[in-house]
C-alpha cells in the first residue's frame, strides 16, 4: 500500500517496525469482552466494504454520463482536468452558455475573483469569502495537477512563487486564469489550445 501512494523510502523499516509492534505482547481484555470487539471490528470492515463498492459504482456511472456529455471534450481538453474534476465542475458551472455574462463572473461565482475594499486613501485586496465552495474546492486541485503536468501552467506558477506569491496564493491566482480559459473554451465550443491561451509572457502579472 505504501508503494501504491508512491512513498519509496524508508518502507522495510517502517514495515519491520510494525511487524514488531503487533507481534510484541499487548494488553488483553476478557474473552467475552474480545470476542465482542471482533464482531464489533467485523462489521466495521463490512460497512467499509460496501463503501468501497458503493463509490467504485459511482465513479462508473459518473465516467459514463460525464464522457457522454458534449461539453466533455471541451473540459478535459484543459490541462489538469480528468474525469472526475471535470464532472464536478460541470455539475456546478453547469451548461447554460447565457448562465455567466462573462469571465469575471464566472471567476466571482468560484471566489476567484479577488474583492477590493476601498476607504478614503487605503485600499485592501483580499479572497473572496462568499463563493461556491465545492468549485473553490475543484480549482485548487485543478490548479495543482495542472502545475505537476502541463509545463505552461507549471512555469506560470514558477513565475508567481518568484514574484513573492505563496503556494496558495500562486494556484488561486492560475485559477482565476484557468477559469478565464474554460470559459472561453465554452462559450466558442472549441478546445484548449496552449499556442493560443499563452500568447504573453508567462512572467507577467496574473
Amino acid at each position: 500500500m505504501l508503494r501504491i501512494a508512491g512513498r519509496q523510502r524508508g518502507i522495510a523499516a517502517e514495515a519491520e517496525k510494525l511487524h514488531a509492534h503487533l507481534a510484541g505482547e499487548q494488553m488483553r481484555q476478557p474473552a467475552v469482552v474480545e470476542d465482542a470487539m471482533g464482531l464489533q471490528l467485523q462489521g466495521l470492515v463490512r460497512q467499509l466494504d460496501a463503501i468501497c463498492q458503493t463509490l467504485e459504482q459511482l465513479e462508473q456511472r459518473i465516467d459514463e454520463v460525464f464522457t457522454a456529455h458534449p461539453d466533455a471534450t471541451i473540459v478535459t481538453s484543459v490541462p489538469g482536468l480528468g474525469v472526475q474534476l471535470g464532472a464536478r465542475l460541470l455539475a456546478e458551472i453547469g451548461d447554460d452558455r447565457r448562465r455567466f455574462a462573462d469571465a469575471r463572473a464566472l471567476r466571482a461565482f468560484a471566489g476567484a475573483a479577488p474583492v477590493t475594499r476601498a476607504s478614503g486613501k487605503s485600499s485592501f485586496v483580499h479572497a473572496r469569502r462568499a463563493k461556491n465552495d465545492r468549485i473553490a474546492a475543484t480549482g485548487y486541485v485543478w490548479a495543482l495537477a495542472a502545475v505537476r503536468h502541463d509545463p505552461h501552467w507549471n512555469a506560470r506558477y514558477r513565475a508567481r512563487r518568484q514574484a513573492g506569491d505563496r503556494h496558495v496564493a500562486a494556484l488561486r491566482r492560475l485559477f482565476h486564469l484557468m477559469l478565464g480559459k474554460l470559459h472561453h473554451c465554452l462559450q466558442h465550443n472549441t478546445i484548449y489550445d496552449p499556442a493560443r491561451a499563452f500568447t504573453e509572457p508567462a512572467a507577467a502579472p496574473a
